[in-house]
């Protein structure tokens, strides 16, 4: 009896043991997803924190002066903005979603090479083109020979040239997602409006456009958010707003705390912007309750004249978009070759492969834990902390890196020096270091939310077999989930190098003194007059994102079949 009582209790000592260690491990999952949520949180809540903050004299300046021009431009650029990025994004992808004509295939993915050039690109291609005796005068007078041109040339500047500009470059937004939405789309959807006694056209905005609704608002959403958050086109022609206006309340006049309130009233708008539709929706549905089941959607070929138009409507957005930059930006190269010698490629190419480097993987690694940490602890608090820490994308970069600059100049202040420490400034702000910390921030969301679609095709019980069979949590998550995830990862990793190598305020205000990408020298060149000196890293941008978004165009546009 001794024998048998002295095993019972040694097992349950073992149980008690084994718990021990398992809570213990998964509280070290649960404190690490914790703390990187936290982490990524911070900048966001000294927005709203230091609205209450003293400001400088600047703030009754511009509140009397200039603050209602900025917000005015703001509402105008939006919603001047949205109307075109919903015309060129839905016209193009129910054009090559719904039919087939000359191109219609090559379009479905040229389409979204307007990513590849970002809005203050476009806007620097816009103005060389059509400024006087630009390129658009040297075309004229070789074809025509000497006159006055520049009174009949257009002038694109000013808040027509950041509209057109930020337009051309965000409808593909639009067009990603409306595309995905129309293939989905049954083709019972079309035969009921037949049925109906619809024409093409009646279908379109009754049935087709409204169950493609969700998809469409997701994408204008991602439109509005880069459109208020963009600095370096509104920069370039002058217009003041909201984005330009923290900026300017930070460099010019040094008053964080301004910059802030600004910032928070630039997010209030992007949230109610939200909140709206949302309402507007209230308890509409989207999904097709048919118990037929999906019918696979037949393309109409077209013919004629409704080929070409087709052909040309999107030949039209593609070349503006995209062809017509590119080559601008070839010409002003090849015309002064000078610049191309002068400008130290290797350089900027090695830093921007060491941002992207460093940035992908510290994004990958935190997110996966972060994930991997959601999944095994199932804690309701740590879930809806996620779901806040990945708001961080809709808030736009200049924001981020005036968040980050006010926090870590009040931590500094506050608590490192009233313990007697060494100042930490050096350490994050003007350094690498720093700039990587808001970029995980910044494009979290994008990691986070990658491998949480990836790990929803995991089934739990694959965990549970893994548990059985005497793996850990850490073998479980290193030897079944990463590869599983690989597709997922790879997607990411190239999102998120498009994402920086494009990203142009954070990287201006972070960083390290004479680091330089292409991103940056574009804008310093072009913010000094020298369009022609910022052609040449402006086309080495323009070429390495598209080497990008064509790398992904084979995860983004899958038909249905496939």
């Amino acid at each position: 009896m001794p024998g048998i009582y002295t095993n019972v209790k040694l097992g349950t000592l073992l149980f008690h043991v084994y718990k021990a260690d398992y809570n213990m491990k998964l509280n070290s999952w649960y404190l690490s997803s914790f703390l990187i949520s936290f982490v990524v949180l911070i900048p966001i809540i000294t927005v709203f924190t230091s609205f209450f903050e003293n400001t400088s004299n600047y703030y009754e300046i511009l509140k009397n002066t200039f603050l209602i021009e900025y917000i005015l431009n703001s509402i105008t650029l939006l919603v001047s903005v949205l109307i075109l990025t919903f015309i060129f994004g839905i016209g193009t992808a129910y054009l090559v979603s719904f039919y087939k004509f000359p191109g219609s295939n090559f379009f479905k993915w040229a389409l979204i090479l307007s990513f590849a050039v970002p809005p203050y690109i476009y806007a620097y291609s816009l103005t060389a083109f059509f400024e006087n005796y630009g390129t658009a005068f040297t075309i004229l007078k070789n074809l025509f020979g000497d006159a006055n041109y520049n009174k009949d040339i257009p002038k694109f500047d000013g808040m027509l040239g950041a509209i057109l500009s930020i337009s051309f470059s965000l409808f593909a937004y639009v067009y990603i997602l409306a595309r995905a939405s129309f293939l989905y789309q049954s083709q019972n959807l079309i035969d009921l409006g037949k049925n109906l006694g619809f024409s093409k056209i009646k279908s379109f905005y009754k049935i087709i456009l409204p169950a493609a609704r969700p998809a469409i608002v997701a994408g204008l959403s991602l439109v509005a958010m880069e459109t208020l958050a963009e600095f370096g086109a509104v920069d370039f022609f002058s217009i003041n707003t909201l984005t330009t206006g923290i900026y300017n309340s930070w460099i010019y006049f040094d008053d964080l705390a301004f910059a802030n309130r600004i910032s928070f009233l630039l997010l209030l708008f992007i949230f109610s912007l939200f909140i709206l539709e949302n309402l507007s929706r209230r308890k509409a549905k989207y999904h097709l309750n048919s118990k037929g089941g999906f019918k696979q959607k037949e393309k109409i070929k077209l013919f004629g004249v409704q080929a070409f138009l087709a052909f040309m409507f999107c030949f039209i957005i593609f070349f503006i978009s995209f062809l017509f930059p590119l080559s601008q930006m070839l010409y002003w190269t090849i015309k002064f070759p000078e610049n191309l010698l002068d400008l130290d490629i290797v350089n900027l190419l090695l830093n921007t492969v060491y941002l992207v480097t460093i940035s992908s993987f510290v994004l990958l690694l935190f997110s996966l834990i972060s994930n991997y940490g959601n999944r095994v602890s199932k804690n309701k608090i740590l879930n809806f902390l996620s779901t806040l820490s990945i708001s961080g994308y809709a808030i736009p970069g200049v924001i981020l890196a005036i968040a980050f600059i006010t926090f870590i100049a009040w931590f500094d202040n506050s608590i490192i020096k009233a313990l007697g420490l060494t100042s930490i400034k050096k350490i994050f702000i003007g350094s690498i270091f720093g700039l990587v910390l808001v970029y995980f921030i910044r494009f979290y969301s994008l990691a986070f939310n990658g491998i949480k679609s990836g790990y929803e095709k995991i089934n739990i019980s694959v965990d549970e077999s893994a548990y059985l069979l005497g793996y850990s949590k850490r073998k479980t998550f290193t030897n079944i989930h990463i590869p599983f995830l690989r597709n997922s990862l790879i997607f990411i990793i190239i999102l998120i190098s498009l994402e920086i190598i494009r990203e142009l305020p954070i990287t201006l205000i972070l960083r390290p003194f004479n680091f330089e990408t292409f991103a940056t020298t574009a804008y310093i060149s072009a913010s000094e007059d020298l369009l022609e000196a910022a052609a040449v890293p402006s086309l080495f941008l323009i070429l390495i994102a598209s080497i990008f978004i064509i790398m992904t165009s084979k995860y983004i546009l899958r038909e249905k079949n496939e």
